[in-house]
């Protein structure tokens, strides 16, 4: 019985056991998080089931949230899993990450950097390398729409004020709000965070674009440039508006 864990196969379950059934029964609350992932594998290996492959991808993922981050390559790296699971997993977790995410569609209107880490935080929070985004906003700080500028560690070079306002220009927006994500976790701004936003404020300033804020994106919190005050002039008393 290749593929199914031969007579430790989960076809060899009492029934009201087996991950699938018992979820249709009494809810996924009622599944371990190895139990969930077999439901997603569907088959094991010769000689272990769904449920022990899920166990061992945990155990050396280190956990829901190493599993998350990890690529195709380290999941294929385990043995019963291939390209075709590999894949499966990746689309559920990242369909998992869009459904805490608060929607920002056009139209929504940004009240507080806190918005912005609700939305965010879900999408970027497992991101391997840093992205840096613009959210583009009307005079009346409703999104006009967002946008990734780039990709990788943050520089000047970069990070150019003509990529970061070219669009801007182009949607006629009256602000924006600079996003990006630090991997390692801590949202801390670095020298060079801080010189970049010097730099794209200073150029926002010549085309008329208010840049409302910078929002560092970490693991389970963030850092708002205009909630610390480090936009001086260019936000109120009251944060980024």
């Amino acid at each position: 019985m290749a593929g199914k864990g031969g007579a430790h196969g989960i076809a060899h379950w009492p029934q009201a056991e087996r991950p699938r059934e018992r979820l249709l029964a009494k809810g996924p609350e009622a599944l371990s998080d190895a139990h969930l992932l077999a439901i997603l594998l569907r088959t094991g290996r010769r000689d272990s089931s769904a449920v022990q492959v899920a166990i061992e991808l945990l155990n050396r993922m280190g956990g829901l949230g190493g599993l998350a981050a990890c690529g195709t390559e380290e999941l294929c790296a385990i043995p019963g899993v291939g390209p075709a699971k590999a894949a499966q997993l990746k689309a559920a977790l990242a369909l998992g990450r869009r459904s805490l995410a608060v929607p920002l569609s056009t139209g929504t209107r940004i009240a507080s950097s806190a918005d912005l880490y609700k939305h965010f935080h879900p999408l970027l929070r497992d991101a391997k390398h840093e992205l840096f985004k613009v959210v583009l906003l009307d005079a009346k700080n409703a999104v006009i729409k967002e946008t990734t500028v780039s990709e990788g560690s943050l520089t000047l070079s970069i990070v150019h004020p003509r990529e970061v306002f070219a669009l801007a220009v182009r949607e006629s927006a009256a602000a924006v709000i600079l996003l990006h994500n630090h991997p390692s976790g801590d949202p801390a701004p670095s020298t060079e965070d801080h010189r970049l936003t010097r730099r794209l404020v200073e150029a926002g300033g010549l085309l008329g674009i208010r840049v409302l804020d910078h929002v560092i994106i970490g693991d389970g919190r963030y850092v708002s440039f205009a909630d610390e005050g480090w936009l001086a002039g260019q936000t109120d008393s009251n944060g980024i508006l």
